[in-house]
């Protein structure tokens, strides 16, 4: 077998397992169930970090270290350090120019010194016309020289990060090394835009001139994108200076880009990289607070900095309509925090993918759903919850276990009990008569079961004699069917009584035991605000509240009482969750009429829906979550009409309310 061997690839691991994500579920669903959707739950998640891991930053974490990075940036300096620093060597270079001249008593001297004192009053100028002057001074001359070399490393390291060192020393060879730098570079820019570059043709570029790019990009792309962002923050830069103080440097950047021989290829380069990245921010200004002067270089660096975290900030947020972990940025993550906050976006990222690939999670048309299969287990939590709150001995025993004409055996047996009127497991019995040594040889006494036996002519019997404890009945149970309705109030103001996330619980808990243990029966789940409508299963983890006014409650009772006419032959079970007696019907024409205090009309067409599902036996039980005097005497009324009961439950309890009521009903009937 042969291997093959090659340096490591960054990428997930290939023969890693399958992320277990039920611990990030159950926390969103803790979420859901507290009234959240699975949106905001899901962000929620993300922001908070991996449950259980304290060793992963979320995104809340990050942004916090974004945020504390932007303060230390704007903190770091002043943007007109080059400024100052070529004005204090322009000053130090005129100063040892006229201690040079102050002894000379000749008219040549003078005549100097007058030019000196007529230099214009701004650096670039004053620069400017000192470039052809002929020093007398050596000293002067070395500082005027310094001053140069220090503005075409500034100027060139503001446009290429890596040049500063490479020109740390006068060299007319580094120099001539950058020009033919800067011309290959535009012209394998234009090459590109001609359709006509190739890999190789960057990979022989780098192969020359790469160590004047530290940040060692793979491909055009990232060359281009690490010029371009070094581009716009120096104008950045000038946008954020004084005018005067923009005047000056813009004069030095063109005076020393026109002296090194760049003039034309910068020029070529910035055209080209405003075209390919148009998005950048050219020329939006940026302040710096610090009282440190930075260098042109490092004030770029700083703005650059700042820009890659003014996005990583916006990116980190995810409160843009279709937001998504992959659109934060990596580099800039690794850029801005390190490889390590790298390594916890990745796992955050993994949280959202494996719930989308292991089918808990849904992107339809940009928006994020939860699958039938995540709602289950959603169901099955708020279920759990319910019962958790229950008496042990009332948990799951809601089987109706007889002998009835839809009796059905379970398989099970248990002890017979007086009344009992299942039918009697005989193995059972007799097993329980054998081991409790009531094998008997004649005819004895009592209770015997036996088979005959010869010999000789005489009769003799082998039995079993059995005591009241031996008998044990098999275990059947009539599994009637039910059409159930669960009508849940949907309004703007069971949001603000806090009401709303107890309804949305309590419809996911009754979902779940219906399809659970009673899949014969048909359950509708019906929310009503000014209109009324069936939510079907998957719709209720990703329910909200309408922020509408209305409680339609006569819409819903007809869609209920549809619901029953399809099933004649269930058991009808309504239940009712709300907190507000019924401010809106609907009209002949469908449109739903509101009114506050209700109106008379409304309250009339409510209560003929309530007499219809009398008529047709159907209980409605109602679960008043709110002490309104209006509320409580339209219920009142309900109970009158129909015979149905009023609950008050707290909204910590209705769960547990609506669960055992229904249960109740299954059982007694």
């Amino acid at each position: 077998m042969a291997f093959r061997y090659g340096e490591y690839h960054d990428g997930p691991d290939p023969l890693a397992p399958p992320y277990d994500v039920r611990a990030a579920l159950d926390e969103m669903g803790d979420a859901i169930l507290s009234g959240s959707t699975p949106v905001h739950a899901l962000r929620d998640l993300l922001k908070r970090g991996l449950p259980g891991s304290q060793d992963r930053r979320g995104l809340d974490d990050m942004l916090r270290e974004v945020r504390r990075r932007r303060r230390d940036l704007r903190d770091r300096g002043r943007l007109d350090g080059t400024l100052e620093r070529a004005r204090a060597l322009l000053d130090k270079a005129i100063g040892q120019e006229r201690a040079e001249l102050f002894p000379d008593p000749s008219d040549d001297a003078r005549l100097r010194e007058a030019g000196l004192d007529a230099l214009p009053e701004d650096t670039a100028s004053a620069i400017q016309e000192l470039s052809t002057y002929d020093w007398r001074s050596n000293a002067a001359r070395r500082t005027f020289e310094e001053l140069r070399d220090l503005l075409r490393r500034e100027v060139l390291d503001s446009q290429f990060k890596g040049l500063r060192d490479a020109l740390a020393n006068p060299d007319p060879q580094a120099m001539e090394r950058v020009r033919q730098m800067m011309s290959d570079l535009n012209d394998m820019l234009d090459k590109d835009a001609r359709g006509e570059h190739t890999q190789s043709d960057f990979d022989d570029f780098m192969a020359k001139y790469g160590d004047l790019f530290p940040e060692k990009p793979r491909n055009l792309d990232e060359l281009v994108d690490i010029l371009a962002r070094r581009a716009a923050a120096t104008q950045r830069m000038l946008a954020s200076m004084t005018p005067r103080q923009r005047e000056e440097l813009s004069n030095l950047i063109n005076q020393t880009l026109d002296q090194a021989g760049l003039s034309d290829q910068m020029r070529r380069l910035g055209e080209a990289l405003y075209s390919r990245r148009p998005d950048l921010a050219w020329n939006a200004p940026e302040r710096l607070t610090g009282e440190e002067p930075l260098a042109m270089g490092d004030a770029v660096t700083a703005l650059e900095e700042l820009a890659d975290l003014t996005q990583l900030e916006t990116a980190l947020r995810q409160d843009y309509p279709g937001a998504r972990l992959d659109d934060i940025d990596e580099s800039a993550v690794r850029r801005a925090l390190g490889r390590s906050a790298v390594d916890d976006l990745e796992a955050l990222k993994r949280i959202e993918r494996e719930l989308e690939e292991q089918g808990y999670l849904l992107r339809r048309r940009g928006k994020l759903e939860l699958t039938p299969k995540a709602v289950r287990r959603l169901g099955e939590t708020a279920l759990r919850r319910v019962f958790s709150s229950l008496d042990a001995g009332r948990r799951g025993d809601h089987d109706q276990h007889d002998a009835g004409s839809a009796g059905e055996l379970t398989g099970s047996s248990r002890p017979w009990r007086f009344g009992d009127e299942q039918p009697i497991d005989v193995v059972r019995t007799l097993v329980n008569g054998v081991r409790s040594g009531g094998v008997t040889l004649g005819s004895p006494r009592g209770v015997t079961l036996g088979s005959p036996g010869g010999g000789d002519g005489a009769s003799a019997r082998v039995g079993v004699r059995l005591s009241v404890d031996d008998f044990e009945v098999a275990e059947t149970e009539r599994r009637s069917a039910a059409a159930v309705c669960l009508l849940v109030d949907l309004s703007y103001s069971m949001a603000l009584r806090g009401t709303w996330a107890a309804a949305k619980q309590t419809a996911l808990a009754l979902q779940a035991l219906v399809a659970s243990k009673f899949p014969q029966d048909a359950v509708q789940i019906i929310g009503f605000s000014n209109y009324a409508r069936v939510l079907q299963p998957d719709e209720l983890a990703g329910l909200d509240w309408d922020m509408v006014q209305g409680t339609n409650l006569h819409h819903a009772l007809l869609i209920a009482g549809r619901h029953l006419d399809r099933h004649p032959d269930f058991e009808p079970v309504v239940l009712v969750v709300t907190d507000g007696e019924p401010t809106a019907h609907l009209m002949r024409n469908g449109q739903s009429a509101f009114e506050w205090p209700p109106s008379h009309e409304t309250l009339e067409l409510t209560l003929a829906e309530v007499d219809k599902m009398t008529r047709r036996r159907a209980t409605i039980n109602v679960f008043m979550l709110a002490a309104d005097d209006r509320l409580k005497e339209f219920v009142d009324e309900v109970a009158r009409r129909n015979g149905g009961r009023v609950f008050s439950p707290s909204a910590e309890r209705l769960g547990e309310y609506v669960v055992s009521d229904f249960l109740r009903l299954r059982r007694a009937r």
